[in-house]
């Protein structure tokens, strides 16, 4: 089965004893990597730069609003109203790129609940109960790793930093329309366990921001995933602190 990510797709690797043609050595991580072998392998250094950048890339589209606001009411206070209506053209945007994040966890057109029923065992037998009932109630799937706290989801995942206070939103899931959603999710948790810099390089980024902000754009049941990963993530940074 793959997984696609725009830029390329994500295949399990071949059991022992499959014969891979033209492949002199085994492939280590994920293999999809080479379809997108001109990104280099992403690590925390980059997630932190990735983070300024994209914050820089929201300012640089509304301060210049904020700015002509400021201006035409220091200048010409009667103008206020159409300051106004700049400030009103700000606000959205920042907002509008979080409603694109939270879109990497919304929710595709469920398969039958038999092909449903047969996924969810094979997911249930990956993860805890803890995770088991959370994902009963939101229907996403957490997993700490490396690099944060991932939350799974079936075409998408948020992986929230340590510290809980910024977030990344990646567009990647398994290919086939006809896949249930707890299939979708168990072959994210699998290629996320088998090489978590290698999903992250391979992934394309929907939204990198404040969690909060994000937090408005989920639905109320995906809301609590987000608070427990990241209350993990402040945890985890105490013990480190």
């Amino acid at each position: 089965m793959a997984i696609g990510v725009g830029a390329g797709t994500v295949t399990p690797a071949p059991g022992p004893g499959a014969a891979v043609l033209g492949v002199a050595e085994p492939l280590e991580g994920l293999p999809e990597r080479a379809s997108v072998d001109w990104r280099p392998r992403a690590d925390d250094a980059s997630l932190r730069r990735v983070g300024r950048l994209w914050t820089l890339w929201v300012i640089v589209h509304t301060v210049p609003f904020i700015a002509a606001a400021a201006l035409l009411i220091l200048f010409k206070p009667v103008t206020a109203p159409v300051a106004f209506v700049l400030l009103v053209h700000a606000w959205p945007i920042p907002e509008l790129y979080a409603a694109r994040g939270a879109g990497v966890l919304r929710p595709r057109t469920p398969a039958g609940p038999h092909a449903e029923q047969r996924a969810l065992l094979l997911l249930g037998d990956l993860i805890d109960d803890q995770a088991r009932q959370l994902h009963a109630r939101s229907g996403l799937v957490l997993e700490p790793g490396e690099l944060g706290v991932w939350i799974l989801g079936e075409a998408g995942a948020v992986l929230v930093r340590p510290g809980g206070r910024r977030v990344h939103c990646y567009c990647v899931k398994a290919t086939g329309s006809d896949l249930p959603a707890s299939d979708r999710i168990a072959h994210l948790l699998l290629a996320l366990r088998c090489d978590e810099h290698g999903l992250v390089t391979i992934a394309n980024l929907a939204f990198s921001g404040a969690c909060w902000r994000l937090r408005r754009r989920l639905r109320a049941e995906q809301r609590e995933a987000l608070r427990v990963a990241r209350d993990a993530c402040r945890a985890s940074q105490a013990q480190r602190d």
